[in-house]
């Protein structure tokens, strides 16, 4: 979603870590990324745990749901449909980032009066929703293996952004793990492998996939039946290179 210079005077700078706002606040502004990334996430409950204060309820953590840069836009559903927010938003740990700050009023002539900015909004929301199909349909997965590869393929594909060596994925190795309910040493397991493979290269913030269509490959071999039983190395990867 791209905004003209007469919205510039709506740009704000935002620290690294700054929470932009938070799950179930009510919300009366959109927001659009110029510089920088931000961070969505939610609050999932964990069974079996007490939350903080020993009051007996259900401990949470936050899974990152996306990690958004320039051109992205955020927080649109809590105008949309006037009811609290569904997720929290803080920016990340390579900010600063600029954004722009649109409140109910000019979202809503923005709309109106600009075909093309209702248009990407639309494609906008049915990819995201595509995306969070996709998500659900990761975490049913029995294979902790495949979720994180899955999970690797689905933001690379959604969120990457296009670099000259591949697509970047703003998002950590223990982010990739909450997300796709993955425990560390499993996450560390697949990318390791994918890493020897030259696939994928590891940031300490983000992950940067080389090769998409190796990728796709090595995520359909782990998950053929006959491979999976047996445990089978990467094509083409080379003695104890299986996922």
């Amino acid at each position: 979603m791209t905004t003209d210079g007469a919205l510039a005077r709506f740009a704000r700078d935002f620290p690294a870590g700054t929470v932009v706002f938070r799950e179930g606040e009510l919300g009366e502004e959109m927001y659009v990324i110029q510089a920088g990334h931000v961070r969505i996430q939610k609050r999932v409950g964990r069974s079996g745990g007490q939350a903080s204060g020993g009051q007996g309820a259900g401990a949470t953590d936050e899974r990152v749901l996306a990690t958004l840069g320039a051109g992205e836009f955020f927080g649109e559903m809590a105008i949309l449909n006037d009811k609290p927010r569904t997720a929290t938003a803080v920016v990340a740990d390579d900010g600063p980032a600029r954004i722009l700050v649109i409140d109910a009023h000019r979202f809503e002539q923005m709309v109106i009066h600009n075909r093309e900015i209702t248009v990407r909004l639309i494609k906008k929301l049915a990819a995201r929703l595509a995306s969070a199909d996709a998500l659900i349909e990761i975490l049913m997965h029995k294979d902790p293996r495949a979720r994180v590869m899955r999970g690797l393929a689905r933001l690379a594909e959604t969120f990457g952004e296009e670099q000259g060596n591949g697509r970047r994925v703003g998002i950590s190795r223990e982010e990739l793990g909450a997300q796709v309910n993955a425990e560390p040493e499993e996450v560390e397991e697949v990318l390791g492998r994918l890493r020897r493979v030259r696939v994928i290269s590891v940031e300490p913030a983000a992950i940067v996939v080389h090769d998409m269509d190796r990728l796709l490959d090595f995520l359909e071999f782990l998950e053929m039946p006959q491979r999976f039983a047996g445990g089978a190395a990467f094509p083409g990867g080379g003695e104890g290179d299986s996922p």
